[in-house]
């Protein structure tokens, strides 16, 4: 849905809750004169003419009660539909700074500079103040830190080094998926072997590492569906830019090598 039309449903919704008060305050004149002038008649009225009024009277006090019970459903439906334009308009605009984001991160084949824009990246579109990028030894198993801040804040984050399988950072890594605190982040007891939460870096069903954050700049109750939606995109457009620039890393050694190689046995 484009943002035209979803301001026009928003102001549709608004407008029927307006067109319902406008009638409601209309019914409780109607009734308010009903009874004034069944209280001025009341005396030159028939039994059953009066009965028949007070009939009126009652039917339009029970019109008037469900047209206050819909009139709060309506408020009620503007609220939710209010709160979830926010929620799209936020995961929008993540959405819109992540493809910025993984544009820069498919830019470079530099493996320092796909670490720095990693970085970047959490601080700014995540907003995480400690945080820690491990990689996977593939011959060991083990995984390290190869890059971290805030490590003043949650000390040790920057020299992380856990087995495959080991605490929730192994486990993350060796099932692949996501860890999440269960309950309210605020008051959370962190530590370097207990985050906020620890995202796996994975290409298909390969974990190559893991980003986990230990404290947010911004204090959160809890993790929202936007913030799951974005540490899951964020993961693979990072696990993709990494181990490419990784790979060319280490080719352009290799390449190096045996070009020092040739130069050495050319000059001879």
């Amino acid at each position: 849905m484009s943002d035209e039309s979803k301001a026009e449903k928003f102001l549709e919704i608004f407008n029927k809750g307006k067109e319902f008060t406008e009638e409601l305050l209309r019914e409780n004149q109607r009734l308010r004169f009903r009874v004034a002038t069944l209280d001025n008649e009341q005396a030159g009225l028939s039994q059953e003419e009066l009965q028949h009024l007070r009939h009126e009277v009652a039917q339009l006090a029970e019109e008037n009660l469900r047209m206050q019970t819909r009139f709060r459903e309506v408020e009620d439906e503007n609220k939710d539909f209010a709160n979830r334009y926010i929620e799209i308009e936020e995961q929008n605009n993540n959405l819109a700074s992540l493809y910025v984001a993984s544009y820069q991160l498919h830019s470079t084949l530099d493996f320092r500079e796909v670490i720095q824009i990693v970085q970047e990246i959490i601080i700014n579109l995540v907003g995480a103040e400690s945080f820690a990028i491990l990689l996977r030894d593939e011959k060991t198993n083990d995984l390290k830190t190869i890059a971290s801040e805030g490590k003043d804040a949650i000390p040790g984050i920057d020299k992380i080094s856990t087995r495959l399988g080991d605490g929730i950072l192994g486990q993350v890594a060796r099932t692949g998926e996501s860890y999440f605190v269960s309950h309210e982040i605020a008051g959370t007891k962190v530590t370097v072997e207990n985050p906020l939460a620890a995202v796996p870096l994975k290409i298909k069903d390969h974990v190559i590492g893991i980003i986990v954050i230990y404290k947010l700049l911004q204090q959160k109750d809890a993790f929202t569906a936007v913030d799951y939606e974005l540490f899951s995109l964020l993961a693979a457009h990072a696990a993709t830019a990494i181990f490419s620039s990784k790979l060319y890393s280490q080719s352009e050694r290799k390449l190096n090598t045996i070009q020092s190689f040739l130069d050495l046995l050319t000059t001879n």
